[in-house]
């Protein structure tokens, strides 16, 4: 079996475990951060554990940039640094950012993470990098590219602004949960979610690939679950949740 034909097969599964992850998150609620709960396995403090999470998919992204014969042209430059600007912040800023006290994150939770982390920038930037047709200049005026790119940079601002809000609830010291205001928190329980979500169907457009759909099948597998999870969480928390409030997206869900 060469490379390419490992490389269909590995794409298959990950397509297939994605829709099968939709169902399953919504029956068993991912134990970290509010819903932490003995029998995962041993807790790693909060930080470090999102640091192992996330740091293989900017290294693995970078190794297979250098290594890929495709990476010379501008759309793909591009396409390396809004992926890698993302996960820098993810891997090496937020962890450090985390305020109050660390609830840790299950070592079983975090070996689960690292292996999609692994399995995810692989798929995307062999594909990108080496296996698809080097994206030409056009590409860049291209309406799938120019609306992807837009989605992509929209969903990272409202990620990093609702995570702002969210830490911002917290004084040093404090470790409880409040209710969130502010930015899209006005409509929404997870605008957090909300933004990660459109940054990878942006992505998914931009790009116009497999690799791409599956990461943001994938991202709404992990997150429309857990949104919904939070939400419920939030209205039997807090007897004063604003009613009108939804979920995951503004009016709708």
């Amino acid at each position: 079996m060469n490379e390419y034909q490992f490389y269909k097969y590995l794409l298959i599964i990950f397509l297939i475990l994605a829709a099968a992850a939709f169902v399953a998150i919504f029956f068993v609620t991912v134990p970290y951060g509010r819903y932490n709960r003995p029998g995962w396995g041993r807790i790693i403090q909060e930080r470090w554990g999102w640091l192992l999470m996330e740091s293989p998919s900017f290294l693995v992204f970078l190794v297979f940039f250098l290594l890929g014969p495709n990476n010379k042209g501008l759309p793909a430059v591009l396409f390396f640094v809004l992926w890698e600007v993302h996960y820098i912040q993810r891997s090496l800023v937020y962890p450090f950012l985390i305020r109050g006290r660390e609830r840790g994150v299950p070592i079983s939770v975090i070996a689960m993470a690292f292996l999609f982390t692994s399995i995810n920038p692989y798929l995307n930037s062999r594909w990108l990098f080496k296996f698809s047709p080097s994206y030409p200049l056009s590409w860049l005026t291209d309406p799938r590219f120019l609306a992807g790119a837009a989605l992509f940079l929209a969903g990272f601002v409202i990620n990093i602004h609702s995570d702002h809000v969210l830490r911002s609830l917290r004084a040093p010291g404090e470790s409880d949960y409040k209710i969130p205001w502010g930015g899209l928190f006005r409509y929404v329980s997870c605008a957090n979610y909300f933004g990660e979500i459109i940054e990878w169907v942006g992505w998914a457009l931009a790009t116009w690939s497999l690799p791409g759909l599956g990461f943001a099948v994938w991202t709404m597998a992990n997150l429309v679950p857990r949104a919904r999870s939070h939400h419920l969480w939030y209205r039997r928390t807090f007897s004063d949740y604003p009613k009108n409030r939804k979920a995951l997206i503004p009016f709708l869900v």
